[in-house]
């Protein structure tokens, strides 16, 4: 799959991520069919956030941690972000990780 279309297929999926909760690039990567490939949806984050349609804010890594928080125009927009949604965030960690988590491939099967 060309990685364009892989891309829009992570922004699909981001898309879907309901309001309040959180994913994961790992998680997101498994349900595209791609364990491995959390680092590319990574870059699909880095490269979307001039699309105001995709809320790549509820996007985080497998602990929790704002580790994209650096492409969101300042070190605490990502935080504010979550937080505006209702998901309580501590030294650049989500909080209540089990209710917050939201896995595509439970979700949407």
């Amino acid at each position: 799959m060309p990685k364009a279309d892989y891309f829009e297929d992570v922004y699909e999926v981001v898309r879907l991520i309901p309001v309040g909760r959180v994913s994961t690039y790992g998680a997101i990567a498994a349900y595209l069919g791609s364990k491995q490939g959390a680092r590319m949806v990574g870059w699909a984050m880095n490269n979307c956030h001039a699309r105001p349609d995709v809320p790549a804010h509820r996007v985080v890594n497998r602990q929790g941690v704002l580790t994209g928080k650096h492409f969101f125009g300042s070190p605490t927009a990502m935080q504010e972000r979550l937080e505006a949604e209702g998901v309580l965030v501590k030294e650049d960690q989500v909080q209540q990780w089990d209710a917050r988590f939201w896995d595509p491939s439970l979700e949407l099967t």
